[in-house]
């Protein structure tokens, strides 16, 4: 009853703009699943593997994932996850290589660009942030080892997290490219449930599956899924109960440097516009 009483109390505080975009977005995902209930799942999961299969196929088709991936690598776009899975589900397993070659690319190019386009802006920005100063302090301190902690850390998200090594002076592009290849088993997971899903999506593939081959397909991707979302809440903790226990780090400082990497979405140095 309390949380009711306070998601009603929110609501009325919000302007009547933001009403209108909540009434149309409720609008809009009530006729997104009406639609899918009356096309079938079925029928819209085999027209999704028959686009895959295109792609797969197309003389470029690799290539152009692969350039959608480096291009989602740029803040405030998104969609890493979302492309890496579909890297699975058009080329099964050996889409990882596509995920993983994109995504390092991808992410060195974004951390030269932004190091090289607002490096004076991030002085400036930085001389003034104490949260900032703490994380470069920190990094300056431990070197590789945290880089790479932090850079397997689900938070911040893809974008955010290539803008927050550009954001930080004193990673180096070698140490943060290193550091970038330590995600690949996370790409492998993400590939390996694109790849089962696109299984159970096909028609022929899912017809000459018996009963019990179905359940442990569906089983994988859930489990593959669960797995997912531990692990990235477990690395993610693990490395915040790291950085706030840091030896020969002021406890003040390893507090302020963990707030700095919790707060980066939303105080991006390099592409919040304050």
């Amino acid at each position: 009853m309390i949380i009711h009483s306070l998601i009603i109390q929110k609501l009325k505080s919000l302007s009547f703009t933001a009403k209108v975009f909540l009434c149309l977005l409720f609008v809009f995902y009530l006729s997104l699943g009406a639609l899918v209930i009356i096309i079938s799942p079925a029928r819209i999961a085999q027209y999704l593997y028959d686009q895959a299969r295109i792609l797969a196929e197309a003389p470029f088709g690799s290539l152009a994932l692969a350039l959608a991936i480096v291009c989602i690598s740029f803040p405030p776009l998104v969609g890493h996850t979302t492309l890496v899975t579909l890297c699975g589900f058009a080329y099964g397993m050996n889409g990882v290589y596509i995920a993983a070659t994109a995504s390092i690319i991808g992410s060195a190019l974004v951390f030269v660009v932004l190091r090289f386009l607002f490096s004076a802006r991030l002085r400036t920005w930085s001389g003034h942030n104490q949260k900032w100063q703490a994380l470069e302090s920190v990094i300056r301190a431990k070197g590789l080892p945290l880089v790479v902690l932090i850079r397997i850390s689900p938070f911040p998200p893809w974008v955010y997290s290539n803008s927050l090594f550009a954001s930080i002076e004193a990673v180096k592009l070698w140490q943060f490219v290193v550091a970038t290849f330590f995600i690949i088993p996370k790409l492998l997971l993400h590939t390996f449930i694109g790849s089962k899903i696109a299984q159970l999506s096909d028609g022929d593939q899912r017809g000459r599956m018996d009963t019990h081959t179905k359940v442990i397909n569906g089983l994988l991707v859930g489990s593959g899924i669960l797995i997912a979302v531990f692990a990235s809440w477990l690395v993610y903790n693990l490395v915040q109960n790291h950085i706030r226990h840091l030896e020969g780090i002021s406890p003040n400082v390893d507090e302020l440097a963990a707030e700095a990497i919790e707060d980066f979405d939303e105080e991006d140095p390099l592409i919040s516009h304050t």
